[in-house]
């Protein structure tokens, strides 16, 4: 069985726009004292921009997840949202934003099952033999709620940001309808749906049991999901996260049916599903936990089975507030918070150089920085925050970039050196604590 993964292709170097160049400057001043906060700051909050994107000539815009070849496409937006609050008044980073959103488009239109994607129809696949629907354009097909989820996040944040309305064309619209039709569709998974995936590689995680249909589920209202956030196969396919994150995108599709559309009937419909997926949160997602009270699960099946963990990758449990479901002071929140940061969930480790949450896509004792970023930007105290940013600065291993696991007990034992979906977290994390002046 061959696994297709081509070695690290090197991607234009791109003159960073002037807005980032201005954030480094602050950076520069307002991290003076901090040297090497400063310098992993310096390294991480470009990195995507210097190392990753590259501007297309049909005006789209191409951003590998590092060290591997393909755009996927969750990473590729929070590779990028650190740069949208700068992007009002910048004409080229507008470019490089407005360009990922109509690539996301294009690639929707394709396959919206597919996660992650070519740079053009060359036919690379992460794995050569997965039995699934393939296409040339698609690098890897695991269906993942969360991915399209993204696309829209990102095309909101742009939108808020600079007012502009010029990637909401016939074909962004187009795209919002197949979004909607797949999440039809896959409230009804076992009934409906013509999604199929299978690896025979020999690793369970990889691929979906009862031959490619993944495990039974009972009608909640809720979109069935064949993968996590972390590209591994969901143990029940209701991921609650994820389902949460598609209320939040139905929400902003909403507003962009009403005020860019015009469009009364798709706003209608598209509120009839967010309460309908809202409501099967409510109803099958929330478990009494004995020692932390209501909490929410990660996953279920409707039929009163869940999944209680966490997992690094967003969304995650972790990750509520920061995706827009509900704030961060809310109770239930608050008490899985408790629930991810304690050894009841089987992925959170501790070690003699750090804490925080891991993943089953990593070994066990190896926590992410992500987990910690995302950590330390939900954080209502400052001490947490500054708490989190202490704990990812003695961690780098003096490479001075972020990475996906470490060892706890030692951080120079870590997997992918090139991540720029861990730096952009990071970076974004240390950003915001330079504003609040908490550093």
């Amino acid at each position: 069985m061959e696994q297709f993964r081509l070695p690290k292709i090197p991607m234009p170097t791109l003159t960073l726009p002037q807005s980032i160049q201005d954030v480094l400057k602050e950076a520069e001043e307002k991290l003076a004292h901090r040297p090497k906060l400063l310098q992993l700051f310096k390294n991480t909050f470009p990195n995507t921009l210097e190392t990753t994107t590259k501007l297309m000539d049909d005006g789209t815009t191409f951003v590998i997840t590092g060290d591997i070849p393909a755009m996927w496409l969750r990473d590729s937006v929070e590779q990028v949202m650190h740069y949208v609050p700068f992007s009002k008044n910048d004409p080229e980073l507008q470019r490089v934003l407005s360009g990922l959103i109509k690539r996301h488009m294009n690639y929707i239109h394709i396959d919206p099952y597919a996660n992650a994607f070519n740079e053009s129809a060359n036919d690379w696949h992460w794995n050569t033999d997965d039995e699934t629907d393939m296409s040339p354009w698609v690098w890897e097909r695991k269906f993942e709620i969360d991915s399209l989820c993204f696309s829209i996040r990102l095309a909101y944040a742009y939108w808020k940001e600079t007012g502009l309305t010029d990637v909401f064309d016939s074909g962004f619209k187009a795209a919002m309808l197949k979004i909607v039709e797949l999440f039809k569709t896959e409230q009804y998974h076992f009934e409906r749906s013509p999604y199929r995936f299978t690896r025979d590689n020999g690793i369970p995680e990889d691929s979906l049991r009862n031959n490619g249909l993944g495990m039974p589920v009972n009608y909640t209202g809720m979109v069935w999901s064949g993968f996590r956030s972390s590209d591994d196969a969901c143990d029940f396919h209701y991921n609650i996260p994820g389902n949460m994150f598609a209320v939040v995108a139905l929400r902003h599709m909403q507003e962009f049916a009403e005020w860019i559309f015009r469009d009364m009937t798709l706003l209608a419909d598209l509120k009839k599903l967010e309460a309908e997926i809202d409501h099967g949160i409510k109803l099958y997602g929330i478990y009494r936990h004995p020692e932390f009270g209501p909490i929410y699960a990660y996953e279920t099946d409707g039929f009163g089975n869940y999944c209680l963990m966490d997992d690094a990758g967003t969304p995650g449990l972790m990750s509520i507030p920061y995706l827009g479901y509900v704030t961060a002071d809310d109770p239930i929140y608050q008490n899985t918070r408790r629930f991810a940061l304690s050894k009841e969930n089987p992925f959170y480790f501790e070690g003699k150089m750090a804490k925080g949450i891991g993943s089953p896509h990593t070994p066990a004792n190896y926590i992410w920085h992500m987990a910690l970023s995302m950590q330390g930007i939900t954080a209502s105290s400052a001490e947490e925050k500054l708490e989190m940013i202490a704990m990812l600065e003695s961690t780098d291993a003096d490479t001075g970039f972020m990475h996906e696991g470490f060892h706890a007990d030692d951080p120079k034992v870590f997997t992918r050196s090139w991540f720029a979906w861990s730096n952009s977290l990071f970076s974004q994390l240390v950003y915001k604590a330079m504003k609040e002046g908490i550093l």
